[in-house]
């Protein structure tokens, strides 16, 4: 049941990561950062790793923004 719910929080936040691409829409990733985070803590209490590796994954996809856009564009 938690891994469905990583697994689905995963999926929420990776519509505003992708949006966040965009040029000068680098910053909205910092409102973007803590639904990953959360996803990632219920992923990790979860018997199934495929959630928590989800989140994991929008999680360095939003950092790596963050940094080349040092952290505002």
């Amino acid at each position: 049941m938690l891994n469905l719910l990583s697994l689905a929080i995963g999926l929420i936040s990776i519509v505003p990561v992708l949006f966040a691409l965009l040029p000068l829409l680098g910053w909205a990733n910092w409102f973007i950062l803590p639904l990953p985070v959360v996803g990632v803590i219920i992923g990790s209490l979860a018997h199934g790793k495929a959630g928590r590796n989800l989140n994991l994954i929008v999680l360095c996809v939003a950092v790596v923004r963050l940094m080349l856009g040092h952290g505002i564009f």
